[in-house]
């Protein structure tokens, strides 16, 4: 799958291996791995590199046999040279709740309503990123594209709890990452469709249907998808 290497180009390899995953690691360089929780999550000149899928949708097409990322939506937030790297925007982690995150981080504060902690991604599911709107910006936000960006730092979660921070912002542990040029032999093998990004599909909190909405944006029919694509 996204940061398992072994197998080629074929988007549904379920259990990477230790090799595979350190070539994931190493796909996005930007992101230090003796960070703490929630850290710088690129570099400025990382973020202004040229990378034809940043900032848009992946959608994993209905082949895709592997459960963690069986019908996901993908915001993409790196994909140049170097590799790629995005977090998964239609998954919850579990039951964990906004307020527990913040009491198991030690931040003494009381956040009110309901936020959904989401699975990012399987790799390093032990940090934390912010996709949020760009109104909101710290030294360390790396804007992705117009009206979205991302921040990594304990900062952002102690505005949002306080009532503050961005305008709209989705919470994520773990991210997907893929090394140089395997991402793009995933699509070329009918692993992955891509749509522009969308405010609705990116924040909302339906997310037993964005997987549905984004086959629809691209405008594909879904009973013309077939199951076997790629592997004919």
């Amino acid at each position: 799958m996204a940061h398992n290497k072994e197998g080629g180009d074929k988007p549904e390899r379920a259990k990477p291996s230790k090799k595979a995953a350190a070539e994931s690691r190493h796909a996005e360089t930007a992101l230090p791995s003796d960070a703490p929780f929630l850290s710088d999550l690129s570099s400025k000149e990382a973020a202004k590199s040229e990378s034809y899928l940043a900032g848009q949708l992946l959608v994993a097409m209905p082949n895709m046999r592997d459960p963690r990322f069986e019908r996901t939506v993908i915001y993409m937030c790196v994909h140049n040279a170097e590799g790629a790297m995005g977090l998964v925007i239609n998954k919850s982690v579990g039951s964990l709740t906004f307020p527990q995150l913040l009491r198991q981080l030690g931040i003494p504060r009381e956040s009110t309503g309901e936020r959904r902690v989401h699975f990012g991604g399987p790799v390093e599911m032990g940090r934390g990123f912010v996709l949020h709107t760009d109104e909101y910006e710290q030294e360390s936000t790396v804007k992705v594209r117009p009206g979205y960006a991302v921040t990594a730092t304990i900062d952002i979660l102690k505005a949002i709890a306080d009532g503050g921070g961005p305008e709209k912002a989705l919470l994520a542990l773990g991210y997907a990452g893929w090394a140089p040029g395997q991402l793009d032999g995933e699509i070329q093998a009918n692993g992955w469709l891509h749509a522009p990004a969308d405010l609705g599909i990116v924040f909302d909190d339906e997310l037993d249907t964005k997987w549905n909405r984004a086959i629809t944006k691209i405008g594909i029919d879904l009973a013309l998808l077939s199951g076997e694509a790629g592997h004919a």
